[in-house]
């Protein structure tokens, strides 16, 4: 076999084991698997969105995923050491470009042009307790907050940072717990890397009060004095 037929059969055999064997490769995968491989992860990164797994930029770029994942390391220190204005972050499980902190009044200042679009003081203590009571009911919020907090929570589902999480077995109450955006935004890798905060949280079951369901679920949409809700 010449020298340039064997250089073609192992290049073919490395694309054909990056993307799994039996795989065939997308039109033009083994143009894609020769770029060089940091500018084509930069190029990608720029249109993502949500963090993308090292595993899935690897099958995208035809390369192996230790490749991938050394590259975007080494993306992400040459970031910090040039003082750039953005950085590149694992987070939520994948990787994406965000501001730097250091720049974030900067980009807070431009987007928002002193318009307020933050989480109220309401919504920022009831995910709180969604965080670290997760899997959790909005009768056990409520418990824990001693308010009811169906608005609140309305909103939180709204922005997408909690989700359904299906019900409880004893009441059939339907659970919530928060999603990957979440981590995305609060900049978490996963939820064992929050705060240690749930110690000072009082137990639900302390301040539920004698009945089993906790503060009654008011509908927020019901305009009598009696269903006040906070939002």
């Amino acid at each position: 076999m010449s020298d340039t037929a064997a250089g073609t059969a192992e290049e073919t055999y490395e694309v054909q084991e990056a993307v799994g064997e039996g795989t065939e490769p997308p039109a033009g995968g083994f143009e894609v698997a020769q770029l060089e491989l940091k500018p084509a992860l930069e190029a990608v990164l720029m249109v993502v969105d949500e963090p993308a797994t090292a595993e899935h930029l690897a099958k995208v770029l035809q390369r192996r995923p230790r490749e991938v994942s050394d590259a975007l390391r080494e993306l992400a220190d040459e970031y910090t050491v040039q003082g750039r204005g953005f950085e590149l972050r694992l987070v939520a499980g994948g990787w994406r470009f965000s501001t730097r902190g250091d720049y974030a009044d900067a980009v807070e200042r431009f987007v928002l042009d002193g318009q307020q679009a933050r989480l109220t003081q309401a919504a920022l203590e009831t995910l709180a307790v969604v965080a670290y009571r997760q899997p959790v009911s909005r009768s056990r919020v409520s418990a824990v907050r001693g308010v009811n907090c169906d608005g609140v929570m309305r909103t939180l589902l709204q922005r997408g940072l909690v989700e359904e999480a299906g019900t409880e077995p004893e009441t059939g109450a339907i659970l919530y717990r928060t999603t990957h955006y979440f981590l995305e935004r609060m900049g978490l890798r996963g939820l064992d890397e929050l705060p240690e905060l749930a110690p000072f949280l009082p137990e639900a079951e302390a301040v539920e009060g004698e009945t089993p369901e906790g503060m009654p679920s008011f509908d927020v949409d019901d305009p009598s004095p009696e269903s006040q809700t906070e939002h």
